[in-house]
């Protein structure tokens, strides 16, 4: 691959999230963040000399989950309840939800390191084929208030 990197920060998000299994802590109590992420783009250079069209993802032709990258971005993670598949109370967060009283969005599972896998999960494979396998996404670093992050990088590296 490339020897080229640029990055790109993604940021005023707010969202609320509670890690179940972390009985022994505060952090077991919804609890809510400003969160960003800053995602790294490796490959080729393209006919303007850049990594990745900074402004790409507002121009961008493919989808996440049926939306533009913007909207997932802002579907997932601003004023959203972020909840984990296997949370024991996921029935009740679900009924906040059809309340409309939360925004609430089921993922795999919470945590800043579950969520910078998580977006490389869903951005990776977007940005590989927007760009036709030129570049990828070599890693992706979760913020909590700019005062915590948690940063994923695949093993192996791969296009897919």
């Amino acid at each position: 691959m490339a020897q080229f990197l640029s990055t790109k920060i993604f940021d005023g998000f707010s969202c609320v999230f509670r890690q179940h299994a972390a009985e022994d802590t505060h952090c077991k109590f919804l609890h809510g963040y400003g969160v960003s992420f800053k995602l790294w783009f490796e490959g080729d250079l393209d006919e303007r000399n850049w990594v990745w069209d900074f402004g790409g993802m507002k121009r961008a032709k493919g989808k996440i989950d049926g939306m533009n990258p913007k909207e997932w971005f802002d579907y997932m993670f601003d004023h959203a309840m972020l909840i984990a598949e296997d949370d024991p109370y996921i029935k009740a967060f679900q009924q906040m939800g059809e309340a409309k009283v939360a925004q609430v969005r089921i993922l795999p599972a919470v945590g800043a390191e579950k969520f910078a896998e998580f977006i490389y999960n869903k951005v990776n494979p977007f940005i590989v084929e927007e760009t036709k396998g030129r570049i990828r996404v070599a890693k992706v670093e979760f913020n909590e208030h700019n005062k915590n992050s948690a940063i994923y990088i695949p093993t192996p590296f791969s296009l897919n």
